[in-house]
């Protein structure tokens, strides 16, 4: 049998040695690494990150769990021999009104707040419905679509909320620890909802990491983004502008100040639309007095109003507790708060500063407790905290997390759930 010889190696002109080597048994060599394709920066899972995804997505096999079991054992109908579909159960509430604005737009057939039984759905700010229209022409099921937009968007706030720890404190569990106690929380059920939470942390968290690393152009363009999706982007931007005048040194940086601008052009967009339809340039503001007694008090009579509604026996006991919730919620607010100033960290203090300021001065509170998943300092502060006393990390697990059972159990029954 004729003897097989091994491919010369070609001689580049003025290479001193050939290309490609060849070893002894004449087989090509695999492509040196630095030379194979690389994933964009975004896709890469650092450190740590994999198992923040692994969380995640068990967390979200556990919520859906817990949704299959209340389509069972509370169907609508006590005499049922069929559970209602699943994603029935995550039609309550806001839902449906980011549903009606996402198929009908905001003013239907010439209806508006002129029309008897209005319902107020210019309270909810476009971002959420118009993702919610671009989905469905992939996915036909509206509750599938808006599911799907949460569980995307939930997946891309905790890796930033893992980095933002990192960044913060320069350790691993510390985001790990803070991704866990944020999904682990009494409302996160929220987030696997067709709620805007998820969909907003996915923004803003992104934009505060984006502004700890001096990108000011993206940092302002993802707050613009947040801002279409929730009030709360405002809050945002007002701490990423604090964040950089305490930041910006030289010439050079301050030249990205004018994109500190750009978040407040989602609002004024909208606040543009309103007029042109309504006449009202506060009609949002407007709509939420009417809708969910949001106008105007003191605190102190916030609060009051607030403790009688939760304690006075003045409502049914599924309400009752729910407004205690809402205490406790801006308790843990304020202390939060005060902790922040303490540490002089005045960017995050300022946002949860703006947003207690503005759930504690309507009527009574409202989605306190939901609001607390968009307090990301929160969670990095529960983390850090439970790294030095391990003590906290365990009380949490066993003491407030079966909470949230008992609060998505509340939300897909159709009770109130803040």
């Amino acid at each position: 049998m004729p003897v097989s010889t091994p491919r010369r190696p070609v001689e580049l002109p003025g290479s001193p040695t050939p290309w490609p080597p060849v070893r002894e048994t004449g087989r090509l060599p695999r492509r040196p690494r630095l030379l194979r394709r690389a994933r964009p920066a975004f896709l890469r899972l650092g450190p740590g990150e994999r198992e923040v995804v692994w969380l995640y997505l068990l967390t979200r096999v556990g919520i859906w769990a817990t949704a299959g079991a209340v389509s069972w054992l509370f169907p609508a109908d006590g005499e049922a021999h069929r559970p209602a579909s699943l994603l029935s159960t995550w039609q309550r509430w806001d839902w449906w009104h980011y549903l009606h604005i996402a198929q009908d737009g905001y003013f239907p057939d010439q209806a508006g707040p002129w029309t008897a039984g209005w319902d107020n759905r210019e309270a909810f700010l476009p971002g959420f419905p118009l993702a919610l229209r671009a989905v469905h022409t992939v996915v036909p099921d509206w509750a599938a679509a808006g599911a799907l937009i949460s569980f995307l968007s939930g997946g891309v706030a905790v890796l930033a909320l893992a980095r933002i720890a990192r960044h913060h404190l320069a350790d691993l569990e510390t985001g790990r620890r803070a991704v866990a106690f944020l999904l682990l929380s009494p409302c996160a059920v929220f987030l696997a909802a067709g709620y805007t939470e998820a969909l907003f942390l996915a923004l803003a968290l992104p934009a505060w990491l984006a502004a700890q690393r001096q990108n000011w152009p993206a940092a302002a363009v993802l707050a613009c983004l947040a801002c279409s999706v929730r009030i709360t982007g405002l809050f945002l931007a007002a701490a990423l502008a604090l964040h950089f005048v305490l930041t910006a040194r030289g010439r050079t940086a301050w030249r990205a100040a004018p994109w500190l601008l750009l978040p407040a052009l989602a609002p004024a967009l909208y606040s543009w639309y309103l007029h042109s339809w309504t006449g009202d340039w506060m009609a949002w503001k407007h709509a939420q007095e009417r809708g969910w007694y949001r106008d105007f008090h003191a605190p102190w009579e916030a609060w009051a109003n607030t403790w009688e509604a939760g304690f006075h026996h003045t409502h049914p006991t599924g309400y009752a507790l729910m407004w205690q919730a809402e205490l406790l919620a801006m308790v843990v607010g304020v202390v939060l708060l005060v902790l922040l100033v303490r540490g002089r960290r005045w960017p995050e203090a300022l946002y949860i500063g703006l947003t207690l300021w503005a759930l504690g001065t309507s009527y009574w509170y409202t989605s306190v407790p939901r609001s607390t998943l968009l307090w990301w300092p929160l969670w990095i502060g529960l983390a850090s905290w439970s790294l030095k006393r391990p003590r906290i990390r365990t009380a949490y697990l066993y003491v407030v997390a079966p909470l949230s059972t008992a609060v998505a159990i509340t939300f897909l029954t159709g009770r109130w759930a803040g």
